[in-house]
């Protein structure tokens, strides 16, 4: 059942296949499965996790993006060291609330929710996060919380690289109503 799903399975799909909380536990027991967080377990012979409060928060919120510093941290635009996981969700969503690993939760509506977003693959999980313009766009939309600092540090490490899209981060500053905000420090960076 464990490889049926990627290695990984939470305890609640598991009871609803048929499986009971005794053999479950008995497993657990034995050494076969391990915990990765509250209600998900994994097989013990699977390598190491590389992520694996990426993986928790993931698994436990499959429909939320990853976003603002998690998803500079992905895209490796930041020297910034995330200490909570950064979640967007729909505006009419309940945010993600998670004990460990901690997680920040942040609504979107329309269109600054669903476009940039991309699917990536963490540990055998699938990793929805926006794509470096839609990340510096969204930053520019919350730079009072996450620092002026670290946005325009972020912005001068995307300049540096091969991909750098003006028009694109121009286009997703519009969809998430930052455009003003954002043209000058564009500009100054062309």
């Amino acid at each position: 059942m464990f490889r049926q799903h990627g290695g990984q399975l939470r305890l609640s799909e598991a009871l609803a296949q048929g499986f009971s909380r005794y053999q479950f536990y008995q497993l657990r027991d034995e050494g076969l499965i391990e915990p990765v967080s509250r209600g998900l377990y994994r097989l013990a012979e699977l390598p190491p996790i590389e992520n694996p409060d990426l993986v928790a928060a993931v698994t436990r919120f499959p429909n939320a993006v990853l976003c603002l510093i998690s998803a500079l941290d992905w895209h490796g635009i930041t020297t910034q060291i995330p200490h909570q996981v950064h979640l967007a969700v729909e505006r009419d969503a309940r945010l993600p609330v998670l004990g460990y690993p901690p997680v920040a939760g942040y609504r979107f509506s329309g269109q600054a929710f669903s476009e940039g977003i991309e699917k990536d693959e963490v540990d055998g999980i699938t990793l929805n996060v926006y794509n470096p313009e839609k990340t510096l766009a969204d930053c520019f939309k919350f730079r009072n919380r996450i620092g002026m600092d670290v946005v325009l540090e972020a912005l001068e490490l995307y300049r540096t690289r091969k991909t750098f899209r003006p028009g694109k981060l121009m286009e997703y500053a519009r969809i998430c109503r930052v455009g003003n905000v954002m043209a000058p420090y564009v500009e100054a960076k062309l």
